[in-house]
């Protein structure tokens, strides 16, 4: 991070040079640290600097001139989502920062700190990456501005975009700049994005696949008459003599089906999608959505073409998503020597973030549940990539060994869900030419795996190391696949959790739901059914903590009323609650920009979502999840009576809030004042008066960046002895 380590070291010179908008944590969960450790493992000298005043290019000249490129990141999180809340106001704290400081990064990092690394060094090339590029790959609706912006490679003048999980992209590049190749000339790498003059293709054989249309019905031309008789052409010569070359009857060679699937293939491989350019969606909501739909076709890495989309008179042209990493590349990511603690110059300084994840494991990575709010899996992909059961138990042995203040207890053994490890499509071929945009809804696949006993396996061996008391599971569970095994949900239940368990309903009525790509609340029901029997069988007083979104796409003010009336009959009070927040490239996102459903085909005349735009429903909405909170009694009050629901305004248990001015109940909002009957104070004491658990409800989780390569991971060596990999991701913010 500094000269005096560089001159320690004996550099001269980086070879590469990260710069982040988050605190440098030298651990896999952080972006910098795991592209930096991977590097390092190729034989390459990394720098890295963290959270510079980006004011002056003079910070960004602290390590010298890079000698192959700058690596530019926002960070694990979106710049935008870190900094401001769903009502778009400042936030008051960055995780990501020493003592959780706010305002250490700029908005809109990735454009800020390229632009200032292009001041500093103008001939060094630039490499943008993390969340916050992956997401604003082409033109995207921006919540926070409230219009659509161009890609953020034309605004950041980058010369090339890593998208996803760039480990084999990045170490590819890297070796071919030190081998000499022109940065202008690298264009085949996967997983990446460039900008391009109009038009152009990388051969002469590869075709376009235009989308920069919706279909409509065409004008209808009059069929032929089979029977007409057709004039005779007196000019044409009737003997075999005279014919043209090309009218001359050639055998016809029928092709096997191996061979049809072959040139299939080949050309599907050298045909780019061409969508609807950016100077047409940013005003045309139609043909935003189209092209949302379109790109999220796009997105399986066994059978996505390249995307290309003008902004202007140049292109910006994506290539394939990247391939998945196996699980020997993933050990050998996660197995590098990370250090797994923050850089000795923040002291003993506090970094939220750092002390989430310190105790917990990243098992796996990637999403195929295809949520429509969340923005896994446009960056992380639908293809689940798991580590081996060896790795994760020798990083458990690591942190209790080697982690500071470790008292037994593992806080987590997840990722982006908690019960993914290992499950995937039962045929790679149906899994590499499968369309769907999610693998469990409207329903769980039939050709997806839902065994859970090789995770099973994992949380026996784990928690028998000894020294550990405890493994906790704290990552989200997916309960519709976990219902599917109730061997798993009886360990999971009778060892892994610590009194409350997250899962994330989302909602509660199929109006919503349709639109968030969940299952019905009815999974939810069966999956406590078996909560409660575990829980009841091991003696253990254990409660479930559901999160939910308000003004979600889709939801109409009954919607958010019947959650209400569905979290008051279940006792539930909820105590943090998040809006929803658009962001960029979500499929939920479109639906809040367009008012239409990219889940189907769009048209003009396609369905049309109505969605809380406005300031005062999307605070009504967020008001009914707490609906128990008297500062939201008075706006709840008017929307009610506007619904004609005044019925449920009264101060018996079966009103949902309590009347104005009545016996108990506070006027005005007032906190502190006794409430109305059926109200407490803190929380419901459901029957058995057992204390039930306040709730949270969850925003789109940003999934923490990534990045490795497989054919070159695979020979990594390091000289130190293989270390325990590590990474447990931050849990939903």
């Amino acid at each position: 991070m500094t000269r005096a380590e560089m001159d320690k070291l004996g550099w001269d010179q980086c070879d590469v040079i990260v710069v982040t908008g988050d605190a440098y944590i030298d651990h896999p969960s952080f972006g910098m640290a795991l592209i930096g450790r991977v590097l390092e493992a190729q034989g390459f000298r990394v720098g890295i600097i963290s959270q510079p005043d980006w004011h002056s290019a003079d910070p960004f000249r602290a390590l010298g001139k890079p000698r192959l490129f700058f690596g530019i990141t926002a960070g694990n999180m979106d710049s935008m989502i870190n900094r401001y809340t769903a009502d778009r106001k400042i936030r008051s704290d960055d995780a990501y920062t020493a003592h959780g400081a706010p305002n250490k990064r700029p908005d809109r990092t990735v454009t800020v700190y390229a632009q200032r690394a292009r001041e500093a060094y103008p001939d060094v090339p630039l490499i943008i990456g993390s969340i916050e590029a992956s997401l604003r790959r082409i033109a995207h609706y921006d919540y926070w501005s409230d219009k659509v912006r161009r890609s953020v490679l034309p605004d950041s003048k980058a010369d090339l975009l890593l998208f996803g999980n760039a480990e084999r992209a990045i170490v590819d590049l890297a070796h071919r700049l030190n081998a000499g190749e022109n940065i202008k000339d690298i264009r085949d790498l996967r997983g990446t994005g460039f900008m391009a003059p109009a038009g152009w293709l990388p051969a002469d054989d590869w075709s376009v696949h235009n989308s920069t249309r919706i279909d409509v019905p065409g004008k209808v031309e009059a069929h032929p008459d089979p029977y007409a008789m057709m004039p005779e052409d007196k000019t044409a010569c009737a003997t075999d003599a005279g014919a043209k070359e090309a009218d001359v009857v050639k055998p016809i060679r029928i092709m096997t089906r191996e061979e049809r699937a072959a040139a299939a293939k080949e050309k599907h491989d050298r045909t780019v999608v061409r969508l609807p350019a950016y100077d047409v969606v940013k005003d045309d909501p139609v043909m935003y959505a189209h092209a949302s739909r379109v790109f999220h076709l796009e997105s399986n890495p066994g059978n996505a073409r390249a995307l290309v989309q003008a902004h202007g008179e140049r292109d910006v042209w994506l290539n394939p998503p990247p391939l998945p990493l196996q699980m020997d590349e993933m050990d050998g990511v996660f197995d590098l020597s990370y250090s797994r603690a923050p850089h000795p110059s923040y002291g003993n300084a506090h970094i939220p973030a750092w002390e989430m994840i310190r105790f917990s494991v990243n098992i796996m990575r990637g999403c195929f549940g295809g949520c429509t709010f969340c923005s896994i899996t446009e960056h992380e992909g639908r293809i689940i990539q798991s580590r081996s059961e060896p790795s994760i138990l020798r990083e458990i042995e690591h942190i209790r060994d080697k982690t500071k203040g470790f008292t037994g207890t593992i806080s987590d053994l997840g990722g982006p869900t908690a019960n993914m490890y290992r499950l995937q499509c039962k045929d790679k071929k149906i899994e590499e030419s499968c369309r769907r945009l999610s693998c469990v809804y409207p329903s769980i696949c039939v050709n997806l795996g839902t065994d859970h006993s090789k995770l099973i396996s994992v949380y026996r061996k784990a928690r028998a190391i000894p020294g550990v008391k405890k493994v906790l599971i704290s990552s989200g569970l997916r309960y519709d696949l976990a219902v599917r095994s109730p061997e798993y949900v009886k360990e999971l239940v009778t060892h892994h959790v610590g009194g409350l368990l997250k899962i994330a309903p989302e909602h509660t009525e199929e109006n919503t739901l349709t639109k968030m790509m969940k299952p019905g609340i009815g999974a939810y029901d069966e999956f406590k059914r078996m909560f409660d029997k575990f829980s009841l069988e091991a003696g253990k007083k254990q409660y479930l903590i559901p999160y939910f979104i308000a003004a979600h796409p889709g939801t109409t003010d009954e919607d958010m009323l019947n959650l209400a009336l569905w979290l008051k009959k279940n006792n539930f009070q909820l105590d943090q609650v998040q809006t929803f927040t658009p962001t960029p490239m979500a499929m939920a996102t479109t639906m809040y920009h367009t008012r239409k459903n990219p889940l189907h085909k769009v048209t003009e005349d396609s369905e049309i979502v109505e969605t809380a735009r406005s300031g005062k429903i999307r605070k009504i909405h967020k008001a009914f999840l707490r609906y128990q909170d008297p500062e939201n009694w008075p706006i709840l009050r008017e929307a009610l009576v506007k619904m004609g629901r005044g019925d449920l305004i009264g101060n018996s248990d079966k009103h949902l809030i309590p009347a104005q001015g009545s016996d108990g109940a506070p006027a005005g909002g007032e906190r502190g004042k006794r409430r109305a009957p059926g109200f407490g104070p803190e929380k419901f004491v459901p029957p058995g008066k057992r204390a039930v658990p306040r709730a949270a409800t969850s925003t789109p989780f940003m999934a923490p960046e990534s990045k490795v390569r497989p054919s070159i991971l695979s020979t990594i060596k390091t000289k130190a002895k293989p270390a325990a990999a590590a990474k447990a991701r931050p849990g939903r913010k």
